[in-house]
């Protein structure tokens, strides 16, 4: 079971280069290095599952053709693990309909090798751009849903019911308690969770909330 990453580990953006050939990887993380990003290659997909840290901004330089597991499974096991790293794949036999598989499935770009170092180097860093965008955005839903934890039962119910678009009065009905009652629950809700209004508060709920549905949860007011 992989650990968590440590706060200041987690802030380091991190290339990891899977690729059976030692020459590609270690070619690649000397290029990184001489403008000072970090990485980590692997030289098969089981050595970089085993390794990789979700909870860590990073990208992924990933082979198409490796034994036992192709860069494609990687991809559909990051897929399934909801892994929010961006995917550049690289193959020295590439084509379209590879490329288009590549992309449909969520990587941000394929490159033929050889590559251009400049080039590439450009692509990592956009990639790596994404990566800390991507996980600000993770970041930001794990602390909601913390607080949404922290919630009581009565407040989970009024949040419940304000997602579903009831106004005070129906939720009152619903729950046979006041309509001041409700707003009380509404105003902390709103101040537990740090939202600004109710209608953003409704939209990062639900940002969570579509979230943990898609990864087979039932969702945190749910």
């Amino acid at each position: 079971m992989r650990q968590p990453s440590s706060p200041a580990a987690a802030l380091t953006p991190i290339v990891y280069i899977v690729d059976d050939d030692c020459g590609m990887r270690t070619s690649l993380a000397w290029l990184l290095e001489s403008v000072g990003v970090k990485s980590a290659g692997f030289a098969n997909a089981s050595e970089f599952l085993a390794a990789f840290d979700p909870n860590a901004p990073a990208c992924l330089v990933l082979d198409v053709r490796m034994p036992e597991q192709s860069g494609f499974d990687v991809q559909a096991e990051l897929n399934r693990q909801q892994a929010t790293l961006p995917i550049i794949f690289v193959s020295g036999h590439g084509d379209i309909p590879m490329s288009v598989r590549a992309l449909q499935n969520g990587a941000i770009d394929f490159v033929e090798k050889p590559y251009n170092s400049q080039q590439m180097l450009d692509r990592v860093q956009r990639a790596l751009k994404l990566a800390a965008q991507r996980h600000a955005a993770d970041q930001k839903q794990r602390e909601l849903r913390k607080r949404i934890e922290s919630l009581t039962a009565r407040e989970k119910e009024v949040l419940r019911g304000v997602i579903d678009g009831k106004g005070s009065k129906r939720i009152a009905t619903e729950l046979s308690i006041s309509v001041k009652t409700v707003d009380v629950h509404r105003a902390s809700i709103k101040d537990k969770l740090g939202a600004a209004s109710i209608a953003m508060l409704v939209r990062e709920v639900m940002a969570v909330w579509d979230h943990d549905t898609s990864a087979g949860a039932s969702g945190p007011v749910r």
